[in-house]
């Protein structure tokens, strides 16, 4: 399902415009982009916990050389699956 499909999806659902949903979309997806970067955790019970993993620096080999090269440290986001959401797909 693709960004439109979704907002289709949800104005059928809740009988709201493509538009108003659309508006909500970009709003929850700034809203958890600015919470993510500011260090904080999502939790919606049930469904799922989104949160920022620090990824430590390691070594790997470039794939066309392979020689050794220094992977820096970086930081990603983590998803967890809440219980309501992996019995409903089991």
């Amino acid at each position: 399902m693709n960004r439109n499909e979704l907002i289709s999806q949800i104005a059928h659902s809740t009988g709201m415009s493509k538009a108003n949903i659309n508006e909500v979309l970009d709003a929850f997806i700034d809203t958890v982009t600015n919470a993510l970067k500011s260090g904080d955790e999502i939790r919606l019970a049930g469904f799922f916990t989104l949160s920022v993993a620090d990824r430590k620096e390691m070594k790997g080999r470039n794939p066309r050389t392979g020689e050794e090269i220094t992977i820096p440290s970086s930081k990603r986001p983590k998803f967890k699956a809440g219980t309501k959401l992996v019995e409903a797909v089991n």
